[in-house]
């Protein structure tokens, strides 16, 4: 085992993570004027362009603002007032000048490694002049490095508070199945100025609850009661435009557009720059919600074509459902589509995922860098002594599983150094202590990390989520985690029994046809129980006897419940190996056997299946044969996995063939790079990933409220003729 104890890989440099500190702030809509530009919407709300852009998405910077388009700005509105000119300061940009002011204290600031003087006035809020002003030395030398400057402090500039206005926002309540994509789409605004506006929504959460209140801007003329005026857009005639394509984008009749438009008439048709008028159609789409319809939000370098082949639909029909297309595509756009439509997609959420080939997608040019810890005892080991070290090993799980997990991600190291990407790695001992991975912690620049892998005890998992949270740091469980950790970086890649049990249920329900359903649980299964009765009420209750040392069920009490005539699937609920192989014994020998050759009674069928495949099913009591006559069918985390490249790998590495764990560790290693070279950031490659499956595990992870992101995956799994086969 020796490739535990020395094999580091060390390659490329440190990730530069840089994070975003979201403020409380006001916010404000702005509807643009004509002639209005970035720059002067930003002065007179005293921001920048560049905030500005940030809270619209959809406007990018150079681009002409469209009158009457409504952005959200932060900030409150400056009241202005006329400046009396002040000589000397104008120049030959004609920037605009800042009257001189008084500081009212002063603050020392010591010039850190690749500050700059921008930089530092932006930190503080002053000028260029003003810096200099109290700092002449920057007059004559650049800055540098430790250098200590003094900066002023002035009086906050008086604001006239814009308050909000019941003239530009409304009070919207969410309705039973409707997404924040439906209602960004109903009021024509991005997802991005929706989260500006309710601070309150997850950024990264998509769960919106029944009757939440959200703050809108009201929809342009909603105020004006039972209005029937025709509305009508300008459009300019781009070059090579005919009636066909105006009636296709448009819906509009070319005699139509000719009546409203007479110069087409006196100018001998469509000309390349006329501007003409085109009536906006008005549709009615019925009720946005999850039952109808699915959304998509528009990509930065999507076209018309790329959209229109996606999604299998005219560009009209897209027009149609989005009458806002007409004014162009727009990176941030949420489309609505019709829920029927299937395509190279996937649909989390009712959001509409792009399919992505993480491999393909591989950026050469990230550098993960992954912290490993995991308890591989070398405080209990002699490494002196092979024998010694083989017996621990055999007779210590936490090792056990640390040397297979840890194993299998060397092998998915190497994998995606063939593939060309640089990764760094540091790897501890936390020797299942708490104590001890403080100390780690302590050690370690957790900020410069783009992930931690472990640690496997829950109260040193929990003290590592803690610590790495500051720095917006996921943390990977790779095992089962059960606690009252409810940190939002925490990654459960374990699949936790209500997911599995859901998925067997789902699954029964969409076989089951008329075949009998009996239910046989104990005490401490009651909770399987009532899921299992929930789901098929017409299901039988097999009676269990607990006694004190006697556990088991009536043989001739269960004859009496089996049919002859359909088929017969019996859940047995329970940890307990006794029972189970008690029970295991009953059904396989009524399996294909009569119940009395005289009375000519048919022949029963018995399946058996569980909705907690816990270790008591695998003890060695329990008849693997009996299992397979039964199809006997559970649900699982991971499946088994054939002789594959990663097989062979392991091999030539290690000699050996990978366990379950190893089996784990490569795959949870392999997913976590490929997201990290894809985008150094697996919390938001989370939002639009969506399942992702290799050797024996798939994952596909959703967030729950503050508690973390959790695996969705799993598999269904039958013994058929001694082998176990996936079903789905």
């Amino acid at each position: 085992m020796r490739y535990i104890f020395n094999q580091v890989y060390i390659i490329g440099a440190f990730c530069l993570l840089v994070s975003c500190t979201a403020m409380g702030q006001k916010f404000n809509t702005h509807e643009v004027k004509s002639g209005e530009t970035l720059e002067s919407i930003s002065k007179l709300y005293g921001v920048t362009p560049a905030n500005i852009l940030q809270y619209n998405k959809e406007i990018k910077q150079g681009q002409q603002l469209r009158p009457n388009t409504i952005l959200v700005v932060p900030g409150a509105k400056i009241a202005t007032k006329p400046a009396a000119s002040v000589s000397g300061i104008a120049n030959n940009n004609m920037q605009d000048f800042i009257v001189a002011r008084e500081p009212i204290g002063y603050t020392t600031h010591r010039v850190r490694k690749k500050e700059t003087i921008f930089g530092i006035t932006q930190q503080y809020k002053i000028t260029e002049e003003e810096l200099k002003k109290y700092n002449t030395q920057l007059y004559a030398s650049p800055l540098q490095k430790k250098m200590e400057l003094r900066i002023p402090k002035y009086r906050a500039p008086k604001k006239e508070e814009v308050g909000l206005n019941e003239n530009d926002f409304e009070k919207y309540i969410v309705a039973p199945k409707e997404t924040r994509w439906s209602i960004a789409h109903k009021y024509g605004i991005t997802i991005d100025s929706m989260l500006v506006l309710n601070p309150g929504l997850s950024k990264t959460n998509n769960y919106l609850s029944e009757g939440y209140e959200l703050l809108m801007p009201k929809i342009a003329g909603s105020s004006v009661q039972n209005q029937v005026t025709q509305i009508y857009t300008s459009y300019t005639v781009p070059a090579k435009m005919n009636f066909y394509r105006l009636e296709q984008e448009f819906g509009v009749k070319s005699d139509e557009i000719v009546r409203l438009n007479p110069e087409i008439t006196e100018r001998g048709g469509l000309k390349e720059g006329m501007v003409i008028r085109i009536p906006e159609q008005k549709v009615e789409t019925g009720v946005i919600n999850t039952d109808n319809y699915i959304f998509y939000e528009v990509k930065p370098k999507q076209n018309e074509f790329r959209l229109t082949r996606k999604f299998g639909m005219t560009w009209a029909e897209l027009v149609q459902l989005n009458p806002d297309l007409k004014d162009g595509l727009k990176a941030g756009m949420v489309l609505k589509l019709p829920k029927d439509k299937v395509g190279d997609f996937e649909v989390k959420n009712s959001l509409v995922l792009d399919k992505v080939n993480l491999i393909d997608s591989i950026n050469v040019a990230m550098v993960p860098k992954i912290l490993f810890l995991l308890p591989f005892r070398l405080d209990k080991l002699n490494l002196s002594d092979k024998e010694a070290v083989e017996k621990a090993i055999d007779s210590r799980k936490d090792i056990k599983y640390s040397l297979g997990l840890y194993s299998g991600a060397l092998v998915a190291i190497d994998s995606l150094k063939s593939l060309g990407v640089s990764i760094d790695i540091k790897t501890f001992d936390n020797q299942l202590d708490l104590v001890k991975t403080k100390q780690i912690l302590q050690g370690e620049q957790l900020g410069g990390y783009s992930a931690v892998f472990g640690p496997l005890d829950i109260p040193s998992l929990k003290e590592t989520a803690v610590q790495a949270a500051k720095f917006n740091i996921p943390v990977v469980a790779p095992i089962p985690a059960k606690s009252d950790i409810s940190l939002n970086n925490v990654f459960f890649s374990y699949t936790d029994e209500e997911v599995l049990l859901k998925h067997l249920l789902d699954y029964v329900e969409t076989k089951h046809e008329e075949e009998t359903i009996l239910i046989i649980a104990d005490e401490n299964s009651k909770v399987e129980q009532t899921a299992i009765l929930k789901r098929f009420p017409n299901a039988k209750v097999v009676v269990v006897k607990e006694e004190e040392k006697n556990i088991g069920i009536n043989r001739d009490k269960l004859q009496t419940l089996l049919s002859d005539k359909v088929p017969n699937w019996v859940f047995v609920e329970s940890d307990n190996y006794k029972l189970i192989a008690s029970v295991v014994s009953i059904l396989n020998s009524f399996n294909n056997t009569a119940f009395d050759a005289v009375l000519g009674k048919d022949k029963v069928s018995v399946r058996m299946f569980t909705t907690d495949m816990n270790s008591a099913f695998e003890n060695d009591v329990i008849s693997n044969t009996h299992l397979s006559n039964l199809n006997f069918t559970y649900p699982s985390v991971n499946r088994q996995v054939a002789n594959n490249s990663f097989v062979e790998r392991y091999r030539k590495r290690f000699g050996d063939d990978p366990d379950r764990y190893a089996i784990r560790g490569f795959d949870i290693t392999f997913d976590l790079l490929l997201k990290l070279a894809y985008k150094n950031d697996l919390i938001d490659v989370s939002r639009f990933i969506g399942e992702t499956e290799y050797n024996g595990n798939k994952f596909n992870y959703e967030r729950k409220g503050v508690a973390g992101y959790y695996n969705q995956s799993s598999y269904i799994m039958m013994i058929d003729d001694l082998r176990i086969k996936e079903l789905e």
